[in-house]
């Protein structure tokens, strides 16, 4: 099996689609020659040419609104935002044009594009650089959300939300760019809108996508040293969220912890919660609890930084609370 990190996968999952399909174009920030901000795309000019791989001017309004625009004549635009933050600068495009073109003309429009946002915190890059606002784009019709957790993910998903013909966006979490993992079989594309159980237990749920997978693994590992059996559910896709999964999953262990990096209030993790009030409230044993990122924007100290985003510790503090 191929070890490579999520950063390898990406690139090698845009590799593959562009060799697949000459509709699949590249569009960003100094994604050529320089490679991208986080170098994902290191290398493709040189392989696919600067009419496939083209360098943007520093206005994501514009530079999206042409990605769509191309998605609509045919082609497979793969955008790639430098900061998830900076993504507020195409919110027009994205959830006024994007994502209701084809509801608007009656299936007649296709708009196959795809987004990718690096988000998150924990490199000190202060307020403007370290968000995940994924809730923002779970809460618009028509949008598709994709938030893999390892390479193998990272390579699958991607290949489907590429082949999709509804946009969608991408995140990748910036820590987990070096994260080493398997990627076994270059042709697997998964499907999207499905949950994996990544690790079994019995006592209670942690939910949990992109980074935050491997914080609840780290803390059902802890937390079996006690006894406790967690089950770590990875939702992968956002929108559509796999609620049968995760009803499926509390209704086994009838606790469950929801561990997000975005801020609390009116997250993903939320919304999560309402699946599980609406749909297993009688079979739960016990209140829900959500660790998430703190009401506040992200500190550049990296003391502060680390005091409000999700911990292991956090995590295990929660889960304690239930048992």
């Amino acid at each position: 099996m191929a070890q490579m990190t999520y950063a390898d996968a990406i690139r090698r999952a845009l590799i593959e689609e562009m060799e697949r399909d000459e509709r699949v174009i590249l569009l960003g920030e100094d994604i050529g020659l320089y490679g991208g901000a986080f170098r994902v795309t290191q290398g493709l000019v040189r392989r696919f040419g600067p009419e496939r791989v083209i360098n943007t001017p520093i206005s994501e309004n514009s530079f999206v609104g042409v990605a769509v625009g191309a998605a609509l004549v045919g082609m497979r635009p793969v955008v790639e935002i430098m900061f998830m933050d900076f993504i507020a600068l195409a919110m027009d495009q994205l959830v006024n044009h994007a994502a209701k073109l084809h509801y608007i003309y009656g299936g007649q429009a296709r708009v196959p594009l795809v987004v990718r946002a690096p988000a998150g915190a924990g490199r000190g890059y202060g307020a403007s650089h370290s968000q995940s606002l994924e809730a923002w784009f779970v809460h618009t019709p028509g949008l598709k959300v994709v938030a893999p957790s390892t390479p193998r993910d990272a390579h699958g998903l991607l290949k489907a939300a590429i082949r999709d013909d509804n946009p969608a966006i991408f995140m990748e979490n910036k820590l987990l760019y070096g994260a080493k993992g398997e990627v076994p079989n270059p042709d697997e594309v998964l499907p999207l809108g499905r949950a994996a159980v990544v690790r079994e237990g019995g006592d209670v749920t942690l939910v949990a996508y992109s980074r935050m997978t491997a914080l609840a693994l780290d803390a059902a590992a802890r937390l079996d040293e006690q006894g406790i059996q967690c089950e770590v559910l990875d939702l992968r896709t956002l929108a559509p969220l796999d609620e049968e999964a995760i009803l499926a999953s509390v209704g086994k262990t009838t606790r469950a912890v929801i561990v997000e990096e975005d801020t609390r209030r009116g997250g993903v993790g939320a919304e999560v919660a309402a699946v599980i009030a609406e749909g297993a409230f009688g079979k739960l044993d016990s209140p829900l609890r959500r660790v998430a990122c703190a009401d506040s924007p992200i500190p550049c100290s990296p003391t502060l930084e680390q005091a409000i985003l999700p911990s292991v510790e956090k995590i295990v503090e929660a889960v304690e609370s239930l048992i």
